[in-house]
C-alpha cells in the first residue's frame, strides 16, 4: 500500500503545466503571480537597509537567486526563466541616451560614464569568472536601437536614398549572422570519458596527480585516438608530441578537469568551463570562446560591424550637420541642440563612435595577432612569462614559436577549420 500511495502523493507533480506555471529551483510547482510572496531574505534586506543596518553579501546573493529564479515569462507548458543580466541594457540605454540628448554636458557625463560602468561590470564577473548575457545584450540592443533612431529621425528628414537605406539595412542583416556563426561551437574538446574508448582510471589517476608518467601511464601511439574527439592525424601527432615530450610537458597538456590530454594551443577556458582548440579568448560580446572554428566569423563580424556602423555615421552626420565635413561634424556642429530630433541623433552618433572605436582596437589587435600567428591568450602568457618580445609600442607580442611568416601565417588562419593543418617538427617536439 505504500508505494501506491507514493505514487498518488506524486501525480500532482507529473500533471502538465499551464503557461503561468513553473517549477521553481526548490523542485516545487509555482506561479508567477506569486513572485513576490513569501520572501525572506527581501523582507530582512529591506528592513536592515531602512534601519541603516549593513547588509551581509550573502543576503544579496540570495535574494539574486530569488529574482533570477521568479522572474518568467508565460510560455508554453510553462512560464520559461528570463535572464536578468539582459535586462539592463533595455532599459537603460534608451534612458540614458535620451538624458545625454537635452544638453550637451549631460551628453559629456553620460557618454563618458557609459564605458566607465561597462568597464566595472566586466572586471566584476570577470574575476568571479561568471558567464553573462549583459554584453550580448548591450551589443545586440545597441544596433537594433540604433537602426530604430536613424529610422524615426534621421530618415524622414529626406537625406536618406532608398538606396542608402538598403546597404545599411543589409549590413545590418550581414552583421546578425556573421554573430551567429561567431555563437557557434568554437572548437570544443569533448570529455573521452563519454565515449567508448577512453583512458583507464588508473591512467587518469597518474596523470592528474602529477603528470610525471610517460609511456607507461600514457596510452600507446596506436590507442591514442582515444584521448579525444580528434582526427586520425591530430591524434597521432599529439600522441608523438606528448610521448616524445618532457614530463613538465604532459603536466601542462593534460587536463584533470576535462580528462583529457590538449593537443598544441588549445586551452581551457575557466568561464566555459570546457577546452577548447586554438583558444584565442572568451569574448564577453559573443558570450563563447574565441577558437579554432569560430575565429574566421568573429573577424568577419568585426569587419562588417566597422564597415557599418562607419556608414551610418557618415549618413546621420550628413542629415544633421550639412554641408561639413564627418570629422568637422563631430565636434562643431551648431544648432544640433536646438531640434530635439537633431539632438539625439547626435548623441546616437557619439555611442556609435565610441563603440566602434572600441571594436576598431579589438579589431586592429586581432589583424596584428594574425599576422603574427599568437593568440591573445598565448599574448598574455608570454609577456607574463616574459618569453615574448614587445613591438609598436606594445600593441605586437611576437612569441616567435609559430611564426612562419605574413603570408604563411594569414594562410593558415584561413585554412582553420577546415582540414588538419600540419604543424612543423619543431612545433611537435
Amino acid at each position: 500500500m505504500k508505494p501506491g500511495k507514493k505514487n498518488k502523493a506524486e501525480e500532482p507533480e507529473l500533471e502538465p503545466l499551464c503557461c503561468c506555471e513553473y517549477i521553481d529551483r526548490n523542485g516545487e510547482k509555482n506561479h508567477v503571480a506569486a513572485c513576490l510572496c513569501d520572501c525572506q531574505d527581501l523582507d530582512e534586506g529591506c528592513d536592515r537597509w531602512i534601519t541603516c543596518k549593513s547588509v551581509q553579501p550573502e543576503t544579496c546573493e540570495r535574494i539574486m537567486d530569488t529574482i533570477s529564479d521568479r522572474l518568467r515569462i508565460p510560455w508554453l507548458r510553462g512560464a520559461k526563466k528570463v535572464n536578468i543580466s539582459i535586462i539592463p541594457p533595455l532599459v537603460l540605454l534608451p534612458v540614458f541616451l535620451r538624458v545625454a540628448s537635452w544638453h550637451f554636458l549631460l551628453g559629456a557625463v553620460v557618454l563618458t560614464s557609459l564605458p566607465g560602468l561597462a568597464l566595472w561590470y566586466y572586471y566584476l564577473t570577470h574575476r568571479r569568472k561568471e558567464q553573462t548575457l549583459f554584453f550580448l545584450s548591450l551589443g545586440l540592443f545597441s544596433l537594433g536601437y540604433m537602426y530604430y533612431v536613424f529610422l524615426q529621425e534621421v530618415v524622414p528628414k529626406g537625406r536618406v536614398g532608398p538606396t542608402q537605406l538598403a546597404l545599411l539595412t543589409c549590413g545590418l542583416f550581414l552583421i546578425l549572422l556573421a554573430l551567429y556563426r561567431a555563437k557557434k561551437n568554437p572548437g570544443y574538446l569533448r570529455n573521452p570519458a563519454s565515449n567508448a574508448r577512453s583512458l583507464s582510471s588508473s591512467q587518469t589517476e597518474c596523470l592528474s596527480r602529477d603528470g610525471q608518467e610517460k609511456t607507461r601511464g600514457l596510452p600507446s601511439a596506436e590507442s591514442s585516438g582515444s584521448l579525444s574527439n580528434r582526427t586520425p592525424k591530430d591524434d597521432l601527432r599529439g600522441s608523438c608530441r606528448v610521448l616524445a615530450g618532457s614530463p613538465a610537458k604532459v603536466k601542462e597538456d593534460w587536463c584533470a578537469k576535462c580528462q583529457l590530454v590538449r593537443p598544441a594551443r588549445a586551452w581551457h577556458c575557466q568561464i566555459c568551463g570546457i577546452c577548447v582548440r586554438r583558444m584565442d579568448h572568451h569574448c564577453v560580446w559573443i558570450n563563447s570562446c574565441v577558437g579554432e572554428s569560430n575565429h574566421q566569423a568573429f573577424i568577419l563580424a568585426l569587419s562588417i560591424f566597422l564597415l557599418t556602423s562607419v556608414y551610418g555615421i557618415t549618413l546621420t552626420l550628413d542629415t544633421i550637420c550639412r554641408d561639413r565635413s564627418v570629422f568637422t561634424a563631430l565636434f562643431y556642429c551648431p544648432g544640433v541642440y536646438a531640434d530635439y530630433s537633431s539632438a539625439l541623433s547626435f548623441t546616437c552618433v557619439w555611442y556609435s563612435v565610441i563603440v566602434t572605436a572600441g571594436m576598431a582596437y579589438i579589431f586592429l589587435i586581432q589583424l596584428i595577432n594574425i599576422s603574427y600567428n599568437v593568440t591573445e591568450r598565448e599574448a598574455q602568457q608570454a609577456l607574463r612569462r616574459k618569453t615574448g618580445r614587445r613591438l609598436l609600442c606594445g600593441l605586437i607580442v611576437d612569441t616567435g614559436q609559430y611564426n612562419r611568416g605574413f603570408l604563411r601565417n594569414w594562410h593558415q588562419f584561413s585554412t582553420l577549420g577546415t582540414r588538419p593543418c600540419p604543424h612543423p617538427a619543431e612545433d611537435i617536439v
